[in-house]
């Protein structure tokens, strides 16, 4: 689930800004690096994200973390007291709310719809909101652009902030580009997350978070408490990476394999699965998911088991209170040419299970 295709990773490129970085001025003279990150790193994100997401924020406003999950920590450090309550989508990515939880904050679980989050159920007292809005994880779908603006409304009237994790943008596949809520945020009250983890490998733990002005010192000083400042090699060969533009002709090469992948994935599953499965739309990102049509929570972790004897690996919904059935299929890191037996073996996982329950009952 999520986890891209470390056969397409650019390996030559990568080696060569590395070890440019190696004889760098900055490693040269062995000194502690900015808690906010190496410079050139920093301005090279923030043209970037103006670039192709339309975030806007000044190299001042970006700081370098150790995968969203640290930047998650960072900020909540930054704004939560113990028993001060998070808002959190459900289903939602789960690590986070670890997260929140360990630190002490009372996580409140939120609906979400085909609009995404549901403005209207968000607790009151609510100190922050984590949301997904470019693709909700599990589901997929996008927050609606009058949702985006109903929940920047509703943080402003109940002072609280608003996290946008905006994990796999990158990869979007049709329709029309969506408006980050930072970009529509015109009081400050979102901090935007973004992970290279999608992009180019988890095993980089590198990831951003642009922050408003207001919170620009208090979360420097969190950085620097938590671990001082990310790795320093890898920030200055992920500058050169960007600069010399090799990072926006790798997405351009991988993202056109991942919608092939996409296409045929989606494509597979509205036509051999229609009795079983329906398809959750969704244009972005490294995975679809799909609601059971009658299979049980119990039948689909029956299925995901057979199937993983088979060699095809699918995850159920994480369970959070009265969940829907349904499953998620990552195609990110599958080759193109595996997909279709992918699906008829889990095709045949579907038929022997319910087959076998019809009988029993």
């Amino acid at each position: 689930m999520g986890v891209p295709d470390a056969s397409l990773f650019p390996h030559r490129i990568w080696r060569r800004v590395v070890a440019d970085a190696l004889r760098s001025r900055e490693m040269t003279a062995g000194l502690y690096e900015h808690p906010a990150g190496n410079r050139d790193l920093r301005a090279a994100v923030a043209r970037h994200i103006g670039i192709s997401r339309s975030v806007s924020g000044s190299p001042d406003d970006i700081i370098v973390t150790n995968g969203t999950q640290q930047a998650l920590d960072i900020i909540a450090r930054v704004l939560l007291e113990p028993g001060d309550v998070v808002a959190v989508e459900k289903p939602g990515y789960l690590p986070p709310k670890k997260l929140f939880n360990a630190l002490g904050a009372r996580v409140v679980g939120v609906p979400v719809d085909r609009e995404g989050l549901v403005v209207e159920a968000l607790p009151a007292d609510a100190r922050m909101v984590y949301v997904t809005p470019s693709h909700q994880f599990p589901l997929g779908m996008a927050m609606s652009l009058s949702r985006r603006r109903a929940l920047l409304a509703w943080a402003e009237r109940c002072n609280a902030v608003v996290v946008e994790d905006d994990y796999d943008s990158e990869f979007r596949f049709g329709g029309r580009p969506l408006e980050p809520l930072q970009t529509l945020d015109t009081i400050g009250r979102v901090v935007y997350v973004g992970t290279f983890s999608k992009t180019l490998l988890p095993t980089l733990r590198l990831a951003f978070m642009v922050v408003p002005p207001s919170l620009r010192e208090a979360t420097y000083k969190a950085k620097f408490v938590t671990d001082w400042h990310t790795e320093t090699t890898a920030q200055i060969a992920l500058a050169r990476f960007i600069d010399e533009g090799a990072f926006a002709r790798h997405i351009r090469k991988v993202s056109r394999i991942y919608s092939e992948r996409h296409e045929m994935l989606t494509a597979g599953i509205r036509s051999n699965f229609g009795d079983y499965l329906q398809l959750v739309p969704s244009s972005t990102g490294l995975h679809v998911a799909a609601y059971a049509r009658t299979a049980s929570l119990g039948d689909i972790d029956a299925i995901a088991s057979r199937a993983f004897d088979l060699g095809v690996a699918i995850q159920s919904f994480p369970l959070e209170g009265k969940p829907q059935a349904g499953i998620m299929l990552g195609y990110g890191s599958i080759e193109t040419a595996r997909i279709a037996e992918g699906l008829r073996r889990l095709r045949s996982c579907f038929d022997e299970h319910m087959s076998r329950r019809a009988k029993a009952a």
